[in-house]
C-alpha cells in the first residue's frame, strides 16, 4: 500500500478565471438579515401606533333599540385621566355585512379614566349586532 498526501490543486494562471473571495459571499446574508430586521421593527412600531395604544381600550357592553334603520351601541372606553377618545362604531347584519358605520368622540368628565357611552348608528338595513372597531386619541 502506498501513502498519498492531500494537496491543494494548482491551476495554471489565467486559465480558469480568478478565484472567488469567500468573504464577499458572507456579506450578502448579513445584509439581507439586517434589512429584514429593520423592516420588521418599522412595521411593528407602525402597527402598535395604529392598533396597540393601551390608553384607549374599548369594550362592547351591548346593543339595544334595534330597528330597520338604527341600532344603539353601548360601550366603555379607557382613556388617560380626563381625556377623550374618537371611536369607530359598526352595525352588522345577520349575514355579516356592514349596514352602518359611525365615528363618535366621547369625553371623560373630570379626572375619570373610563367613559361609558351609548351611541346610535344609522343603518341601511336591520342590524343584528353593534361593534366598536377601535378607539384612538381624537384627531
Amino acid at each position: 500500500m502506498s501513502e498519498t498526501h492531500a494537496t491543494a490543486p494548482a491551476f495554471p494562471p489565467g486559465r480558469y478565471g480568478r478565484r472567488r473571495d469567500r468573504r464577499r459571499r458572507r456579506f450578502l446574508p448579513v445584509l439581507v438579515a439586517a434589512v429584514v430586521i429593520a423592516a420588521s421593527v418599522t412595521l411593528s412600531v407602525s402597527l402598535y401606533r395604529q392598533y396597540g395604544d393601551p390608553d384607549y381600550d374599548a369594550q362592547i357592553v351591548g346593543w339595544h333599540d334595534v330597528t330597520d334603520t338604527r341600532i344603539t351601541v353601548e360601550f366603555t372606553v379607557r382613556v388617560p385621566p380626563g381625556g377623550s377618545a374618537e371611536c369607530a362604531l359598526r352595525a352588522r347584519a345577520y349575514d355579516g355585512s356592514t349596514v352602518g358605520l359611525r365615528t363618535v368622540t366621547v369625553a371623560a368628565s373630570g379626572d375619570a379614566t373610563t367613559i361609558r357611552a351609548a351611541e346610535a348608528v344609522d343603518t341601511t338595513a336591520r342590524a343584528s349586532v353593534g361593534e366598536v372597531l377601535h378607539c384612538q386619541p381624537p384627531g
